[in-house]
């Protein structure tokens, strides 16, 4: 039961951290995205792939549905946003001390983790993409 705890505990925490910057895109828009998509010569339809990974994949984790697909999501979001606007950042320290990319890292590694690991029994899904 524990192990089961603990997955439902790391869904909660990556889907509800991440959720707030997905709703946060949605009530004021893809802008800032589109700019630095249209600067790398890429399509700015493509900044809606953000709403699969920071509204849809936190609310799949967060139920524990396709969980493993939702971490996979996650994850892909995280390279996106890193190669998009981390990159002069990414042996960098923040002001505070800590790394400049932390919550980069943070969401990318516990996507995987959900990828890996599925949902638990603490959750609405089941089969293999949970």
């Amino acid at each position: 039961m524990s192990e089961d705890l603990g997955k439902l505990l790391l869904r909660l925490c990556l889907g509800g951290l991440l959720l707030f910057h997905g709703v946060h895109k949605l009530l004021n828009g893809l802008g800032p995205i589109d700019g630095m998509l249209v600067a790398h010569n890429i399509s700015s339809t493509v900044a809606y792939g953000v709403y699969l990974g920071e509204v849809v994949a936190p609310i799949l984790i967060i139920l524990g549905l396709f969980s493993r697909i939702g971490g996979l999501l996650v994850a892909g979001n995280m390279i996106v946003a890193v190669l998009l606007a981390g990159l002069p950042r990414i042996a960098a320290l923040a002001p505070s001390g800590g790394y400049a990319l932390e919550a980069e890292v943070f969401f990318f590694a516990t996507g995987l983790a959900v990828a890996l690991l599925g949902a638990g029994r603490l959750s609405l899904g089941g089969g293999r993409w949970n």
